[in-house]
């Protein structure tokens, strides 16, 4: 049989066939891609399952064993938010017009300025709009189903009550959700040729107007019936595999959620709920009108009304990243931006709170993070015993510098561990005896109270170890 693969003549004394078949495997050897190693088993792609085994210059290797790692790592290298926030703050404060500001976002600024001078009063105010306005499952109905998943033996009963806060968190989320609708529709019309955009632009129009008369079944049939057919049809027919994809992809999830949102859908996964004697004995024969009235009540919806803070923060936000404001404004506002969607992604377990303020003359930057149950006390067998809470504070005060404070409370016993700056080290004395004063002077135990010198910033995983565990935090591999 000729040789059809040898296109050029022999070399004599040059056997082709032994090349390469004495050369003896080297993993170690560096000079080797991707050399095999009989020890161990490796991916047909040659890809790692850790995030150790990438290169010494420090990489930022992709973790393909586990997302919530991943984000926690992510977390720990996004820029925090007091540094952007102390930068944005200086910037604009006693100032109405700056070199590459536009007037409008100045006053924006102004009055979110005016926004964080506050008295104690006003403090606890914001704070306590803070903590509603970032818990979702908050009140007596939501008690009532967490009590009863820790205590039930049931996975369908479990499941159903999975399923009902599903549905609810698709309903307190409409007004969101229809506002993305409308902005991804806005997007997709500037993101396809013309010819195209010019068609969907009278939908778009369309859906506004249903979406603004509170009309959901019409907007529903709008967008399952005529918008999501037309776009499927332009991509069929133009293979448009760029940004428009990716809108339309975006679009598909927020139509998917708008519809399991509906009040409908939500009394259904209520209906099922009352299907369990135990569920429907605690629930105490609540009636459909009676119950959507009790969620359109809740703190959570009252406190997402009226935060003033975080949409004066949005406006700013946005008017700047639209090209309102010079490079490093936009920068600041990037981090910002950029912090809370990964502070407030639906991986981390524990409540985060903001709180900007100017408080007697001096500028306060702090981010409060809270597990409200810190010790698992909700668990079967030892719902008798008092609930443990965490909060790990990250304080910048003007003048002073940064500190961190974990405290620890149990019922009105408090344990709290703060780490101050260099020049406040020699006051933690002083310090101590203060915090101890406050918590009498509130009513409550001081229990462990120590003040010492910070050598290195805490981290969340380190005061909070529970969201390592898989029940407490979402870990999916892909």
């Amino acid at each position: 049989m000729p040789d059809l693969l040898g296109v050029t003549n022999p070399v004599p004394g040059h056997d082709s066939s032994n090349v390469n078949r004495n050369i003896p495997v080297s993993p170690n050897d560096t000079r080797i891609q991707n050399a095999p190693d009989p020890s161990r088993v490796s991916r047909p792609d040659n890809r790692t399952e850790r995030q150790d085994t990438g290169d010494s210059t420090g990489s930022q290797a992709l973790r393909y064993d586990s997302n919530f790692a991943a984000f926690l790592h992510r977390l720990a290298n996004t820029p925090e938010l007091r540094e952007s926030l102390n930068t944005l703050f200086a910037m604009y404060e006693g100032k109405v017009v700056s070199s590459g500001i536009e007037e409008g976002l100045a006053g924006e600024m102004g009055a979110l300025l005016n926004m964080l001078k506050m008295d104690e009063s006003q403090l606890g105010k914001f704070l306590l709009s803070q903590l509603a306005n970032g818990n979702r499952f908050g009140g007596a109905l939501f008690t009532i189903l967490r009590d009863a998943y820790a205590s039930s033996g049931s996975e369908a009963v479990r499941n159903s009550i999975l399923q009902f806060l599903k549905k609810y968190a698709d309903y307190s989320s409409t007004s969101h959700l229809q506002n993305n609708l409308l902005r991804g529709l806005t997007r997709l019309t500037r993101a396809i040729p013309a010819s195209y955009g010019s068609q969907l632009l009278p939908m778009v129009s369309e859906l506004e107007g249903k979406l603004n008369a509170g009309d959901r079944a019409g907007a529903l049939k709008l967008l399952q019936g005529r918008i999501l057919p037309f776009l499927s049809a332009y991509t069929s027919k133009t293979n448009d595999m760029g940004l428009s994809r990716t809108l339309i992809s975006m679009l598909a999830l927020d139509i998917s959620r708008y519809e399991n949102g509906s009040e409908d859908s939500l009394l259904q996964a209520f209906h099922q709920l009352n299907g369990s004697p135990g569920l429907r004995q605690r629930l105490g024969g609540l009636s459909d009108d009676a119950l959507l009235k009790l969620l359109d009540s809740t703190s959570f919806a009252k406190a997402a009304e009226g935060d003033q803070f975080a949409q004066q923060l949005a406006q700013a936000a946005h008017k700047a990243l639209q090209g309102g404001a010079r490079a490093e404004v936009q920068e600041a506002f990037q981090n910002i931006v950029s912090a809370f969607l990964v502070n407030e992604s639906v991986h981390m377990p524990l409540n985060h709170i903001l709180l900007p303020l100017e408080w007697a003359g001096k500028m306060v930057f702090s981010e409060m993070w809270v597990d409200p149950d810190a010790e698992e006390n909700l668990k079967k067998g030892r719902r008798d015993q008092p609930n443990t809470l965490r909060f790990l504070f990250k304080i910048d005060i003007q003048g002073l510098g940064f500190f961190d404070m974990v405290l620890t409370s149990q019922q009105d016993k408090v344990d709290i561990q703060v780490f101050c700056p260099e020049k406040v080290a020699p006051f933690s004395q002083t310090v101590q005896g203060e915090l101890s004063r406050i918590l009498s002077d509130n009513g409550l135990s001081a229990g462990a109270v120590q003040v010492q010198q910070m050598t290195r910033p805490l981290t969340i995983s380190g005061v909070f170890p529970r969201i390592f565990e898989g029940e407490n935090s979402i870990n999916v591999k892909i």
